[in-house]
């Protein structure tokens, strides 16, 4: 079958392929959720263990510094071992630190747990990439994965209301251990429903020869194991680099809204705890917004004929990235509710679309069997880097009594990634070969 039957029988064969879709934002749910867990217990924390804003940027720093590290090995072993098995044993893991998060009396006990977190959510996101890739033809993939990667709006979206309802009920501790007991239940869910297309009873065969008309395919069709380019020389691309300081772009920007949206919105409206819990999520909606949106452009895009599916994920985050930079250095300027909490829901929404196309990338320009290394890659070079921008911003809200020059910036670093992506990343690693 070819590309263009394929396109035309899309609705004969039916649409049970987003079921896996279904899967993967639950599990982005669950996994941003108990990352962000951290946001919204922060100052109930701060004042029984007696933290600052620099120990609360430490510890997202700490997080997001060894989360970049361990992408690396996360990568080479969903390449190697296949997504399923590694994800489903991230997923149970992971949630068992979340819940030791609740345990911890003193600071050093937080960054061991949120150390274990960042081994442990490492493989979550390139994992889902590679399954995206398996199941979705490239046309579509950019679309697939602005609906799961909107998993890390909708987490800190639910998360604020959710889990200060729940810290004002039971204690910040006890939101902890919840969020990771429903997080083991995900895992053991993911065992019993997930496995490959060509092994899948529901898949019809007329879907998953459309599935693989354009790209897609199982683990085992893909190649895993058989890599026609060694791990270590992908390093030696233009546009993995590329791909490297544009997500370090992106991600310094939005670790700064992951971490600090409550305080901020504490700091500069003085709204009280259940106020701040309904206000912190409204950005975080907007991404949602955002990612599907992107997600669906970059696929119109192709569907009219105006790009290559290549193309049309580079075009859609150049114009993401200039957005929302720009909404988020101007936010710091508007001092009313309202105002801040548009810029900042724009801010967000351009930030998504940037990393639904960004994690759909890897599909488009990687050899089949190493999606999952690229995709990991990718976001080493972002969470290494951008691991600091916590830490930093703590730093000047202490220093300052502000958090506006980190937001500027942060904002200015963000609009850099259309550079990166639009004139670094311009064709597939086999074509620089």
């Amino acid at each position: 079958m070819s590309i263009q039957q394929a396109a035309g029988a899309t609705k004969k064969v039916g649409n049970r392929r987003w079921i896996i879709v279904a899967i993967l934002l639950l599990g982005g749910m669950v996994n941003f959720i108990d990352r962000t867990a951290l946001s919204v217990a922060a100052p109930e924390m701060m004042k029984e263990l007696e933290l600052t804003n620099s120990d609360i940027g430490l510890l997202g720093t700490i997080f997001s510094l060894i989360y970049a590290l361990f992408q690396l090995p996360a990568g080479w072993l969903i390449d190697k071992f296949g997504a399923k098995r590694v994800y489903t044993g991230a997923v149970i893991l992971w949630s068992g630190a979340t819940a030791l998060t609740g345990a911890c009396s003193s600071k050093a006990g937080l960054i061991a747990a949120r150390g274990v977190l960042g081994i442990t959510e490492a493989p979550c996101w390139p994992s889902a990439a590679k399954i995206t890739a398996a199941w979705f033809p490239k046309k579509e993939r950019a679309l697939a994965t602005g609906i799961w990667d909107a998993a890390s709006k909708w987490g800190p979206a639910l998360a604020p209301p959710l889990l200060v309802f729940l810290m004002v009920s039971f204690g910040w501790r006890e939101l902890f251990y919840i969020a990771g007991g429903f997080g083991i239940l995900f895992g053991l869910l993911l065992i019993v429903v997930y496995h490959q297309p060509e092994k899948t009873t529901w898949l019809s065969k007329d879907e998953l020869d459309y599935i693989k008309a354009d790209g897609g395919g199982s683990a085992d069709a893909m190649g895993e194991g058989k890599n026609p380019i060694r791990w270590r020389d992908l390093f030696r691309y233009r546009t993995v680099w590329g791909m490297i300081l544009g997500w370090f772009c992106y991600i310094w920007m939005f670790n700064i809204l992951t971490y600090f949206v409550p305080l901020y919105l504490l700091k500069t409206q003085n709204l009280d705890m259940k106020t701040m819990g309904f206000m912190a999520s409204i950005p975080f909606f907007g991404g949602i917004v955002g990612a599907f949106v992107g997600g669906y452009i970059s696929k119109w895009l192709v569907d009219k004929n105006i790009a290559s599916p290549l193309n049309a994920k580079r075009g859609v985050i150049a114009v993401s990235a200039l957005a929302g930079g720009f909404a988020l250095m101007i936010a710091p300027f508007f001092t009313s509710l309202g105002g801040t909490l548009i810029l900042l829901t724009i801010g967000m929404a351009m930030l998504s679309s940037l990393s639904a196309n960004g994690w759909a990338l890897p599909g488009d320009v990687a050899p089949n069997s190493m999606v999952g290394s690229v995709g990991s890659i990718q976001n080493f070079g972002g969470y290494f880097a951008g691991s600091l921008s916590p830490l930093v911003t703590g730093m000047i809200a202490d220093a300052t009594g502000s958090y506006a020059l980190a937001f500027i910036s942060g904002g200015f670093i963000a609009a850099c990634s259309a550079i990166c992506y639009w004139f670094i990343v311009r064709k597939p690693i086999a074509a620089e070969a």
